[in-house]
């Protein structure tokens, strides 16, 4: 077993990285009871930089995570490893290889191949741009438009959640559920949209907004923003909003953005029967 105090983990690329940093992310969750420090080696495509990669991980080595796809650095990078007795995993080999012997097709070898601007990125940047303008109820126009409709008091992640919506191609709008402020009914009405719900634990809610209290330099004591009375019975008021719509309702007080917008994103293809 590897002394784990002070471990090394490198995550090479020879394209932006953010595969490798996704799974790298799944990966070592699992391990976040260990101090491991991370080095990311992304764009490695000349030999120049190969040099400085195979330095980085002689100075401080540890574990390799790659995916390289080009054959030729690729085949000199593994020789290279193998000479520093580094553990090394090419972690989209296992899914590569058995979709290549399913389909019957090789492998492309061309990296950064995802990020080719085709009708899918276009889709993205376009629903990036509608969940932006849409952020916080400030533009109402255009609903229809939504791919999905987020509804929810204060701190409940409606805006990191659309965000990753967006990122996945869906345009992704929020609206504040207020106290004292009623929403026309039509909203919960508009055809196309998936329309759900956030809700918090009060108290969890509670401790979020007073920490957001005390970063921007607020009176903690002089407001009710953060009060828990009153948190409790905003989120009373908005599940009752949200029963009387027929929302689904997604609770985020022990779900991460990840897990959360998959949940939506599984109620998006449902709605469109997909799935």
């Amino acid at each position: 077993m590897a002394d784990t105090r002070g471990l090394s983990i490198h995550l090479v690329s020879d394209s932006s990285g953010e595969t490798i940093s996704g799974i790298a992310r799944a990966c070592l969750a699992q391990f976040e009871h260990l101090a491991l420090r991370q080095h990311d080696w992304f764009l490695i495509r000349t030999s120049g930089q190969t040099r400085r990669l195979i330095q980085g991980i002689r100075d401080d080595p540890g574990p390799v995570l790659y995916t390289v796809v080009d054959p030729d650095i690729r085949a000199s990078l593994e020789q290279e490893f193998m000479d520093l007795d580094v553990p090394c995993i090419p972690v989209l080999d296992p899914i590569l290889n058995a979709l290549s012997a399913y389909l019957g097709s090789p492998v492309h070898g061309k990296p950064g191949r995802q990020h080719v601007v085709d009708a899918h990125y276009l889709r993205r940047m376009d629903a990036i741009q509608f969940t932006i303008d849409h952020d916080d109820g400030q533009l109402l126009e255009g609903l229809s438009e939504a791919d999905v409709i987020v509804f929810g008091v204060s701190r409940t992640s409606k805006t990191p959640m659309c965000m990753y919506l967006a990122n996945r191609g869906l345009k992704a709008a929020n609206i504040p559920v207020v106290p004292g402020v009623i929403l026309p009914s039509d909203l919960f009405s508009i055809p196309g949209p998936l329309i759900v719900g956030l809700t918090r634990d009060p108290s969890v809610l509670a401790d979020i907004r007073r920490h957001r209290l005390k970063m921007m330099g607020g009176d903690i004591g002089s407001v009710d923003y953060a009060d828990e009375d009153r948190v409790r019975d905003e989120m009373s008021q908005a599940r009752r909003l949200f029963t009387r719509h027929a929302i689904p309702v997604i609770d985020m007080t022990r779900k991460s953005i990840e897990e959360a917008a998959a949940t939506v994103m599984q109620l998006y293809a449902q709605k469109r029967g997909s799935v």
